[in-house]
């Protein structure tokens, strides 16, 4: 693969991700961060390339201590590989590309992949899709369906993936959650998932539910779905505007009426002991950001949910 070098890409001659190392440093690290650093297609405002720099640095204040709820700290089996050299001018180019390095690393490691704008997701679960030889199971945590097929005429970006991932059978639609949905979009598009037999909580659904007390009905009805599948390999895919623009205003296409970072930590500390085999965390863009809000947040869920992979793997926090 060609090596593509921007000025943009940061690598772990900075500190990596929790202050982890390297993957040369730590080559049998059971977790490892890769950073995605591409924009190309954004529909509204750019800059999301720059967001693992910026949430690799928020980091930093996460890295002594253990995670308050799962009580472990996931320091000690990461790696970062850094920014991953792809092309920055075509998206096709760049999907092949991204496509060859994910099926590579996912072999060994259990990923977190730092976007980057959502269009990211496709291939990587391509390279899921072929790696587990069957439709994955999808979380997907976002303010916008993300089910168009097309972009005012261009046919793939980063609001047509969940379209392409069904069409592609690359994820099993029945088996797919949306969470944090509320942006305008006609009814066709907006009810997919749910047409084909998805689950889908709306912006409005999570309206004033908070704690693991209120969200107990969202979280054991996802459980059970995935329960009665026999417990399918799940993906995790996170894009930071699901978050109220208050939480998240760092952000290429921010909605009003959004999760608070509570409810979306209860969840995914509900859903620790779920089968995940990767997550990505997209869209932080940081020229919008304040006072490092939305690269924190982000920073936090990622931790988060390494924290639950460890807790899970070590017998601590098992869900009932």
């Amino acid at each position: 693969m060609t090596d593509h070098q921007f000025a943009f890409l940061t690598s772990t001659t900075h500190p990596g991700f929790l202050n982890a190392p390297p993957l040369s440093t730590r080559p049998d690290a059971k977790f490892l961060i890769a950073g995605v650093a591409w924009d190309g297609a954004t529909t509204n405002r750019p800059g999301a390339r720059n967001g693992p720099y910026a949430i690799r640095r928020a980091s930093q204040m996460l890295c002594e201590g253990t995670h308050p709820y799962f009580d472990v700290s996931p320091s000690e089996v990461i790696a970062d590989l850094g920014d991953l050299p792809l092309p920055n001018t075509s998206l096709s180019t760049m999907r092949a590309e991204l496509e060859k390095f994910a099926s590579r690393l996912i072999a060994e490691h259990h990923m977190a992949w730092l976007g980057g704008d959502h269009s990211i997701t496709l291939s990587l679960l391509r390279a899921y899709r072929a790696h587990e030889g069957r439709p994955l199971a999808l979380v997907h945590f976002d303010a916008h369906c993300d089910t168009w097929t097309d972009h005012a005429g261009e046919k793939s970006g980063h609001g047509t993936w969940v379209h392409e991932a069904v069409t592609e059978g690359l994820i099993d639609p029945t088996l797919t959650v949306q969470v944090g949905i509320r942006s305008s979009a006609v009814i066709e598009t907006r009810d997919y998932v749910r047409r084909l037999g998805g689950l889908i909580f709306t912006g409005r659904d999570l309206r004033n539910l908070s704690g693991p007390t209120q969200l107990q009905g969202l979280c054991a009805t996802v459980r059970e779905r995935l329960t009665r599948s026999g417990g399918p390999p799940v993906y995790l895919s996170l894009d930071i505007d699901c978050l109220d623009p208050a939480y998240a205003p760092g952000t290429g296409t921010p909605e009003a009426g959004g999760l608070t970072t509570g409810q979306l930590m209860t969840m995914l500390e509900e859903w620790g002991d779920l089968n995940w085999l990767g997550m990505d965390l997209c869209e932080v863009a940081p020229a919008y950001d304040h006072a490092e809000l939305t690269s924190l947040a982000a920073a936090t869920m990622v931790w988060t949910y390494l924290s639950g992979r460890v807790a899970a793997g070590s017998g601590t926090h098992q869900a009932a």
